[in-house]
Formats: structure tokens, C-alpha cells, sequence
């Protein structure tokens, strides 16, 4: 019988184990989602749940409980601070689990866990924003006309500087004399001779 066996061992030791959760715990807290493997976030989501549970709770003993599941202070703090007070009036249910599809290399099952009504990051968004911004305003650019460039050679004796234009085609004299000649002459009007 498996009475009292709870828990995935996610082939690691325990000792393994329960570094793993403290360390993702703390990123949870910190970043509010995160990417795993789906049974890592189901295992993590009870974890979760009791540490913020203990930080609604705001006493000195529920700290120290929750400090065994919490790998840093500044997660701790956020508990008792800001989540603490985002999720007052919420009887349980702090996470949500969101299924991804498969990992490539392992074909695992990926999942998001992430915090509900959680605070995405504005400035995140901005970034984002202008990041798309740029994007159309590059689309929308048109090339720059080409201008000839002026270059300037080493000093001369009386500190004069040659002047050296480019032209923006690789034409020689002689073929831009014959395009000059085609655009003088006329051209011939066949729809004028009809028999």
C-alpha cells in the first residue's frame, strides 16, 4: 500500500529535491511566471500556495515557516508585502498551471506556472511597444537618395584640399554620352500609321 507517500521524487534525492523547489519557489515569487516541466509545476503549485497562505497570515511563526520554503529575504518580503496584500480577500488559488506542448530535446511536457492576477512588468510592455514601433517605422522609411560624396586628400603646401566626387552608377564617359543621345531623339509614333 502507498499510504502517506505524497509527492513526486522526480528521480532526484530528497535532499536534491527540496533544493529545487526552494529555488523555484523564490523565481516564482520573484518573476511571477515561470517555463518547466508540467510535474515540476504541479508539485510546485502546492508549495506556492502555503507560502503565500503563510504570508496572509503576517505573524512572526508563519515567517519562519515560510523562510524553510523561500530561498532569499527579498522573496520573503514580497510575500508578506505585496502579495500578502494583492491576495487578501482571496480564499486560495494563487497559481495557475498553463499547458505548453512538448520540449523538443526530451519531447517533456512544458508548462507556464504563473501567479494569478499577476502585475506584468510596464516597462516590459514599453519595450515591446517601441520595439514594434521601430519596426514599422523602418518598413516605412524609404532608401536615402544618394549624394555625391566629397572626400578630402592629405594637405597640400598651401593647405588646399582636392575635392573627389562619386557618382552614384559604375558608368563610364561614353555610355552616359549614348544614354544622353537616346533621351534627345524623339520617339517614333506607330499608332499615328494605320492603313
Amino acid at each position: 500500500m502507498r499510504h502517506l507517500k505524497a509527492g513526486r521524487k522526480l528521480n532526484r534525492t530528497s535532499a536534491h529535491r527540496k533544493a529545487l523547489f526552494r529555488n523555484m519557489v523564490s523565481a516564482l515569487i520573484d518573476n511571477e511566471r515561470i517555463r518547466t516541466t508540467l510535474a515540476k509545476a504541479k508539485e510546485l503549485r502546492g508549495k506556492v500556495e502555503r507560502t503565500i497562505t503563510l504570508g496572509k497570515k503576517g505573524t512572526l511563526h508563519a515567517r519562519r515557516h515560510a523562510l524553510k520554503l523561500v530561498a532569499d529575504r527579498d522573496s520573503l518580503r514580497k510575500i508578506f508585502g505585496s502579495l500578502a496584500e494583492r491576495y487578501a480577500n482571496r480564499p486560495g488559488g494563487y497559481t495557475r498551471v498553463i499547458k505548453l506542448g512538448h520540449r523538443l530535446g526530451d519531447d517533456a511536457p512544458m508548462a507556464f506556472i504563473e501567479l494569478v492576477d499577476r502585475e506584468v512588468d510596464s516597462s516590459v510592455k514599453e519595450k515591446k511597444k517601441e520595439a514594434g514601433e521601430n519596426k514599422k517605422e523602418r518598413k516605412n522609411e524609404k532608401a536615402p537618395s544618394k549624394k555625391p560624396v566629397v572626400k578630402a586628400t592629405a594637405k597640400k603646401p598651401k593647405d588646399e584640399k582636392k575635392k573627389i566626387e562619386k557618382t552614384d552608377s559604375k558608368k563610364t564617359t561614353k555610355d552616359k554620352e549614348k544614354d544622353e543621345e537616346k533621351n534627345k531623339k524623339p520617339a517614333k509614333d506607330n499608332s499615328s500609321k494605320k492603313k
